[in-house]
């Protein structure tokens, strides 16, 4: 029997001594049988830029981070034999072994498809081991504190050491119960052998649950003496109080000669923020409902309160919704063949997936329980480009020419200028607003192209009743324009912008009608048309825009790239994984980040949270996703929740360790 095997080796080299970058890609052909007219498909976060110079072959397709190669028609692959192709020229530099290629297939001379293994970017003179898993933060023998919490309370208070009980028994009625069995159920997932939870035929100690109506809906009250009792006002409250108990009987139990159970005095606690949000990209890269559920309960350890469920992008769809069956038959799915092709890792083979409405309701309520409000977003009028693979509609039939994202998905954006649009839209809202029950919509609003509509006769022809015949026809200049860069100061006063401005002022009246609020990343300001009542933005280049929106304003949550963005890498090495475009932010220094250094008074007023963005373009590899996200998390848990006079990387980095990751992966 024939045996078809192959291997994919690919390498960056720099631009240097004059001579442009290259990204060499060398498939060796490891079976017995020669193959010739076949194409490699290759995807991963690189994309080889359009225009690139090609070596060795022809780029035939590129789709965003999906290319597939042509080599020379005459060039037959013999087993043990290779060959290259070379780009010179991509859409950005590599900077971390993770934005090379990590899956590939060939389309053999039949139309069959062959797996490929594929082995991580190489880079020309680097040789460093591959960071993968979460970075170790060992306890320390001397601490800087007595007791384990994060994030660090407000007042601590605490003397003495006693004997560490087998576990803890807490009792309480009302809302004091509801806390209890939300805490066992947390404690038991995240925890299971521990017994943290256990009665007193068991060894654990009793802990008194009291309701005192003087303390605010996150706050509590943790009293050490002869008998254990916590205080709060509500069942959020309660569980908050059970939670910081529970991380100081870990930290106890695990590090006795480090940290201790106080003897005596107590915790008294509140939060900095109102708004302490994780957002989970579930787009570009799928998780399952019981890595979402996971995930929702290390926020719940972390005590964030705001889960932003990042549901659609150009790369998927990835929620039921009735009334269009092919968004989750079309737009969830990619693979060889289909209308998305293979992404960011997936193979040949159909990957993806989407969350039925049962199991969302399930993710809601396990929040909930937990104090934790769930966000969902729907991304439009951009990053629209699955959406449109499954309701067509949603351009305009006679539009022409075409331009480009900043990641190489072509006309992504659905139309503004067509009812078709909004009656669609405000379907698919209709449905999302029953499953989520925070009443809060966000809608993206980022990142639209400049050329954006611009061959579209209808959004013209929009623009002229906007602006008359010059702006129209100065946006009908923009046609084919590829934007290179993340921003988005460049579409401000465009006929793009004046489009989406219409297009969200629109979509906001409708979700007020609904009784919801709408969030928005910081584009959603162009135009100044939004309802500023009913709105939060989150602010994601800078903390200056940030701040500059707020005194416009509006209520901001501040997530800048550069320090909350956990897809960024943790140095500038190569052999850290995650993306660099923003810069890159280690543990320390995203720590060290200030949301309000340098606002005003006004502007302050309207700085509503934190917020920490887990984009999954390189978290093919779930153990690139716990070297990313943790303890990083942990970080900005602490900045939405401690006040910046109380923060302290010492105290952190020597607690850190004690705090659980996702998936159970380690540095090694």
């Amino acid at each position: 029997m024939t045996a078809i095997a192959f291997r994919l080796a690919t390498r960056w080299i720099p631009a240097r001594d004059g001579e442009a970058l290259a990204y060499e890609l060398t498939l060796a052909n490891a079976g017995d049988a020669a193959v010739t007219g076949f194409r490699l498909c290759v995807s991963g976060p690189a994309r080889i830029d359009p225009a690139a110079t090609m070596e060795g072959g022809t780029l035939v397709e590129r789709l965003s981070n999906h290319s597939e190669f042509a080599p020379p028609a005459d060039l037959v692959l013999g087993p043990g034999e290779s060959w290259t192709v070379t780009a010179r020229g991509l859409s950005y530099p590599l900077r971390h072994w993770s934005d090379g290629a990590n899956a590939a297939y060939l389309v053999l001379a039949d139309g069959s498809v062959a797996p490929i293994a594929v082995a991580p970017t190489e880079a020309v003179g680097q040789n460093s081991p591959l960071r993968k898993g979460t970075q170790l933060y060992p306890v320390p023998r001397r601490a800087p504190v007595p007791v384990s919490v994060i994030p660090w309370p407000e007042k601590v208070a605490v003397e003495g050491r006693r004997a560490v009980p087998a576990g803890l028994d807490p009792e309480g009625e009302g809302p004091a119960a509801a806390a209890i069995a939300a805490f066992a159920d947390l404690t038991g997932a995240l925890f299971p052998a521990e017994g943290l939870v256990r009665p007193a035929a068991e060894g654990g100690l009793a802990v008194r649950l009291a309701e005192d109506s003087r303390l605010g809906p996150e706050s509590y009250r943790i009293g050490f003496g002869d008998g254990l009792s916590i205080n709060a006002s509500t069942t959020t409250g309660f569980l908050y109080g059970l939670i910081t108990l529970g991380q100081i009987w870990r930290g106890a139990r695990q590090y006795p000669e480090t940290l201790s159970f106080p003897q005596t005095g107590e915790i008294a606690d509140a939060p900095r923020f109102g708004f302490r949000g994780s957002h989970l990209d579930v787009a570009r890269q799928f998780y399952s409902s019981a890595e979402v559920a996971q995930f929702i309960r290390l926020m719940a350890w972390n005590k964030f309160n705001r889960f932003h469920m990042h549901l659609s992008d150009d790369e998927a769809w990835r929620v039921e919704i009735d009334a269009y069956p092919a968004l989750t038959a079309v737009a969830a799915w990619r693979g060889h063949g289909l209308k998305l092709p293979p992404l960011l890792g997936s193979g040949p083979e159909p990957t993806g997936g989407y969350y039925t409405k049962a199991a969302v309701r399930e993710m809601v309520a396990l929040a909930g329980r937990y104090g934790i409000d769930v966000i969902p977003e729907i991304d439009v009028p951009g990053h629209c480009y699955a959406l449109q693979q499954a309701i067509p509609e949603l351009r305009d039939p006679k539009e022409t020419g075409e331009y480009s994202s900043v990641q190489g998905f072509p006309n992504n954006c659905i139309n503004p200028a067509r009812e078709e649009t909004y009656t669609i839209l405000e379907t698919i809202f209709d449905e999302l607003i029953e499953l989520f029950p925070s009443k809060v919509f966000h809608i993206g609003a980022d990142e639209v192209p400049i050329g954006a509509w611009s061959g579209s006769p209808e959004a013209l022809a929009k623009l002229t009743e906007l602006g008359g015949d010059a702006v129209a026809a100065a946006h009908a200049r923009r046609l084919n324009v590829v934007t290179n860069t993340h921003g988005a100061d460049e579409i401000e006063g465009s006929g793009a912008a004046m489009l989406q401005a219409v297009f969200l002022a629109r979509v906001q009246k409708f979700l007020a009608s609904r009784g919801c609020i709408t969030g928005g990343w910081e584009e959603a300001a162009h135009g100044n048309v939004i309802d500023k009542s009913k709105v939060y933005l989150v602010g994601w280049r800078t903390v200056e825009v940030c701040a500059a929106l707020a005194g416009e304003g509006y209520d901001m949550v501040v997530s800048p790239g550069q320090a909350y963005y956990l897809d960024m890498s943790q140095g500038t090495e190569w052999s850290e994984p995650g993306a660099g475009w923003a810069g890159w932010s280690n543990v320390e220094k995203t720590y060290a980040f200030e949301a309000s250094a340098g606002w005003s008074e006004v502007q302050a007023a309207h700085l509503v949270g934190v917020q920490a963005c887990v984009w999954s373009e390189p978290m093919t590899d779930r153990s690139v996703f716990d070297r990313l996200v943790f303890p990083r998390l942990s970080a900005i848990a602490e900045a939405g929740w401690t006040a910046p006079g109380r923060k302290s990387f010492e105290r952190f980095a020597a607690l850190c360790g004690l705090m659980p990751n996702l998936y159970g992966h380690w540095s090694e």
